[in-house]
């Protein structure tokens, strides 16, 4: 009996998010035993409900909302530059430009407050498990950064070949949620994303505050200066600067948009509704990265004593 040949199409029209599902599943199972029998980590019931919960949340808005981006996405690569095939090398390609574009909208989800206001989900539990990986936004449509990845369709990569690659970035991202897993060897260090380089994103220490982007490539921080290393002298506290002090998923869901809400209503101006927007998450209180970071080097930098 001879088996049908698996084909590249055959492959891309699976959903690499769902398919892993399960397998999400046993290894936080898998982890919280780790972690009960003496491994680093934590876990707090009421945190991984409401991650549980803001992931739940996340499945049903993206199939609500995911029809106003695919019909953007068709329509552009109805207007594409090249014919690109689906095949072995168009995949790996798609992966790595795939990639490259997530680098920049996580970026800009940390730079841009309207974009945080949907990102900040993801960042708003002070544990670092596995099942933080799932706690995702409910609102991400509204922050516009998927706008980054439009270029890919009109390059000419057809739209189930994106969102495969979109997938697997996601999927591999998920095991990098975690505290079991120390280091992992310095070549795979250098190159891709690890449990190490994702906890520094995690933390609010000041010297950690908006570093290593990364989804899958390490190397897109090393290039472009956003990259810091994991110091043993200085572990990640996890969560965002002023912490919510509530497991609410609705309230987890909202903060941000609530607050930049109540800014505009403040806004005297269209140049302060236009910063309460746009600018850097933490401008209107001055606490932004830069300003978190900069305080900190000033007092942690030892005074030189001129020579006598």
């Amino acid at each position: 009996m001879t088996l049908p040949a698996v084909t590249v199409q055959d492959i891309i029209s699976a959903d690499p998010v769902a398919i892993a599902i399960p397998v999400f599943v046993i290894c936080i199972i898998a982890e919280l035993l780790a972690v009960r029998m003496g491994w680093r980590g934590h876990y707090d019931w009421r945190d991984t409900g409401t991650s549980l919960a803001m992931g739940l949340g996340n499945t049903i808005s993206g199939a609500l909302l995911a029809g106003t981006v695919t019909g953007l996405a068709l329509w552009l690569w109805q207007h594409r530059l090249f014919d690109i095939p689906v095949a072995w090398w168009s995949f790996a390609l798609c992966f790595v430009v795939d990639d490259f574009a997530y680098y920049w909208i996580h970026r800009a989800g940390h730079r841009v407050r309207l974009a945080w206001a949907a990102h900040v989900i993801h960042h708003s539990s002070q544990h670092y498990n596995l099942s933080t990986a799932l706690r995702q936004t409910w609102t991400g449509l509204f922050g516009l950064t998927f706008i980054i990845k439009l270029p890919l369709f009109l390059i000419g990569f057809p739209l189930e070949l994106v969102a495969f690659c979109g997938g697997l970035n996601l999927v591999y991202q998920f095991w990098i949620h975690t505290e079991v897993v120390g280091r992992m060897p310095r070549w795979f260090e250098t190159v891709m994303n690890t449990p190490s380089h994702h906890r520094v994103h995690h933390g609010t220490n000041p010297r950690y505050l908006d570093r290593n982007y990364a989804g899958v490539f390490i190397v897109w921080d090393r290039l472009f200066g956003t990259f810091e290393p994991e110091r043993a002298d200085d572990p990640p506290r996890y969560g965002i600067v002023r912490n919510l002090g509530t497991f609410n998923p609705l309230w987890v869901a909202c903060h941000e948009w609530v607050g930049i809400a109540r800014d505009l209503a403040r806004a005297r101006s269209l140049k302060a509704a236009w910063l309460a927007i746009a600018a850097p998450p933490g401008a209107a209180s001055g606490e932004t990265a830069e300003i978190l970071r900069a305080q900190w080097q000033a007092e942690n930098t030892p005074l030189s004593i001129p020579a006598e």
